[in-house]
């Protein structure tokens, strides 16, 4: 850790130089209660989001299918192509 107070001496005279040192221009320090909160958002939205999708498209209503479950039959003395 390069931080903290420096002393310089040449020919008798002291010369103190107080360091600061940051590791990047745009840093932000979190703590674990800001951690903690945005991971619960995330799983909250995450059991929402799943909600709406299974409101959406997870279960039949009842409708009926478009497609006709009829199977024309042919007789037994047609050939098959």
């Amino acid at each position: 850790d390069p931080r903290g107070l420096y002393t310089c001496e040449i020919e008798g005279k002291r010369r103190k130089l107080q360091v600061h040192y940051r590791m990047c221009q745009n840093c932000i320090e979190v703590d674990a209660a800001t951690i903690s909160g945005i991971v619960m958002a995330d799983v909250v939205a995450t059991v929402l989001l799943a909600m709406a999708v299974y409101c959406v498209t997870g279960h039949d209503r009842g409708r009926l299918s478009r497609a006709s479950d009829r199977q024309n039959l042919i007789a037994n003395d047609q050939l098959y192509q």
